[in-house]
């Protein structure tokens, strides 16, 4: 859940504006960081299973994987320098990391939400009615994009409505009141919320699908300077990928303890997988990442971030950060690249060659 708390919120508030990247050395010791979410659960069972040991092992390493439990603060983190890499939407790691000065490589393309997040209207039923209302949601944060693409498919805008900022913590007992009547939210929330009297879906992420991205981003100097990180991060996620997949009594278990620690069952990790289109195989992850829609998509992301007035530090333009893709093309300033989507450690799995 937490990692929908948009760390874009507290941009302005980082004091350290275009800060270097991390020391970028050969080194043999490095730090990853993750926090609670369907798609991120794996990096916990990686650390405790000993599955991420096996492949630092192989490769000559240590590699220690620390779950944090405030998103925001995880993203502050790994951009400070305190982490190696971090798992975090695609939104974040333009709005923080990058536009904080960091170089930022997306390392491995996990999911997309598909269905996760939702906009539900009270006693109404089509999107177009909730012109005119208050709409409830976390400020600044993947609801808020959620809910500007929904009012651009019935022609209407923000000015059409109020955003009201409402913790998550406070999202359902906030919809069992009378005054609110929509509210944009993500699961295990939209769950519970349409269970309620009068709710309707009346817009989800399936209808922008591949738009809220889930990563595992790196640094880019570190990365360079040590490719043995990023051979063992793909080939330690991708053997979990393969065993929540394989039908097998130690898959089963491994669910199961991803799902006890992000505090649900084994039924509740299936149904918020379901609504998380997961790419369980490299090959999925690197087409998705080589594929068209991604620049657009990421187009899409930087606007709603400038016109917010949170794309990097007091960015004069929606071109100031730079964004590179696989097939070598660029949105934005080319001479500041500071986001780049590379497949080429999921290439490597998706080959067997790890």
């Amino acid at each position: 859940m937490l990692r929908k708390l948009a760390a874009v919120i507290l941009a302005a508030s980082l004091s350290l504006p275009f800060i270097p990247a991390a020391q970028a050395a050969p080194k043999k010791d490095f730090k990853i960081c993750w926090s609670i979410y369907v798609g991120w659960m794996p990096w916990g069972y990686l650390s405790d299973s000993g599955i991420m040991k096996k492949w630092a092992d192989k490769y000559g390493i240590n590699v220690e994987i620390t779950r944090i439990n405030d998103y925001v603060e995880s993203i502050n983190q790994y951009t400070a320098g305190g982490f190696d890499g971090c798992s975090m939407t695609n939104m974040d790691a333009l709005s923080i990391p990058a536009g904080g000065g960091v170089d930022t490589t997306a390392l491995i393309v996990g999911d997309f939400s598909n269905g996760n997040d939702a906009v539900i209207l009270k006693d109404k039923s089509a999107l177009k009615d909730i012109a005119g209302q208050k709409v409830n949601l976390v400020e600044l944060s993947v609801s808020h994009y959620l809910l500007a693409r929904a009012l651009d498919t019935v022609g209407l805008a923000e000015k059409d409505i109020t955003v009201v900022n409402t913790s998550d913590a406070d999202m359902v007992a906030a919809y069992g009141t009378s005054d609110v009547t929509s509210v944009v939210t993500w699961n295990p929330l939209v769950s519970e919320i349409v269970a309620m009297p009068g709710a309707h879906k009346v817009f989800d992420s399936m209808q922008i699908p591949g738009e809220i991205i889930d990563l595992m981003v790196v640094n880019t100097a570190t990365l360079k300077d040590n490719p043995a990180l990023g051979k063992a991060l793909a080939g330690a996620w991708y053997d979990a990928m393969a065993l929540m997949t394989s039908g097998t009594p130690e898959g089963k278990a491994a669910k199961e303890e991803m799902a006890k620690a992000s505090g649900t069952d084994l039924a509740g990790f299936d149904a918020q997988l379901a609504s998380t289109a997961m790419f369980f195989e490299p090959a999925k992850a690197v087409e998705f990442t080589n594929g068209a829609e991604l620049p657009k998509t990421m187009d899409l992301v930087r606007n709603f971030l400038f016109s917010h007035g949170i794309l990097g530090t007091n960015a004069p333009s929606v071109d100031m950060i730079g964004m590179s893709f696989p097939d070598g093309s660029t949105l934005g300033d080319a001479n500041n690249v500071k986001l780049r989507f590379d497949p080429a450690y999921m290439a490597l799995a998706a080959a067997g060659t790890l």
